[in-house]
């Protein structure tokens, strides 16, 4: 593949797991309509996709030993902390073994230059996770109508804030 080649949509599909190609493929329309610009490049370990709302990254679809992982950048899980309680006991534990925000929790042993990580409730305690781990699950069929649910979540709390 040559640099210059832009790397299509139907590219990238192909990629995903036969199980999770359609739940994919309606994801990305649904992003799509709401206004998201879908950005997709070539990584190592395969392809890495994103969705930028109002020119924020909202999520992306990362490859990993363990398969195709999705990163939600969710600045706002604190509006939506009771969706965050239903989720299935196998992504809250992902979310509570995600690296704490060095930023949050002592300011001075991050970089100053590392975007801030996210303070929310989970469960009764309250976590300050790093916003490149806190919301990283599994594409799967038992994660993704959970992983739907907080990625339109966060692109309403987005939408909610930017007319405050």
């Amino acid at each position: 593949m040559t640099m210059d080649k832009k790397i299509e949509f139907n590219d990238f599909i192909t990629s995903v797991p036969v199980e999770s190609q359609d739940f994919v493929k309606e994801l990305h329309n649904r992003l799509t309509e709401l206004g998201c610009r879908t950005e997709i490049k070539s990584a190592k370990s395969g392809y890495m996709v994103s969705y930028i709302y109002n020119k924020k990254t909202i999520s992306n679809y990362v490859f990993r030993k363990k398969g195709m992982l999705v990163r939600i950048y969710g600045a706002h899980a604190g509006q939506y902390e009771k969706l965050l309680e239903t989720l299935p006991d196998e992504m809250i534990h992902a979310v509570q073994d995600a690296p704490i925000c060095k930023r949050l929790a002592v300011p001075d042993s991050c970089n100053p230059r590392c975007s801030m990580g996210y303070d929310f409730r989970l469960k009764g305690e309250r976590y300050q996770k790093c916003r490149n781990g806190a919301f990283m699950f599994l594409v799967c069929p038992q994660n993704n109508p959970y992983i739907q649910s907080l990625i339109l979540s966060e692109i309403e709390a987005c939408e909610r804030s930017s007319w405050n």
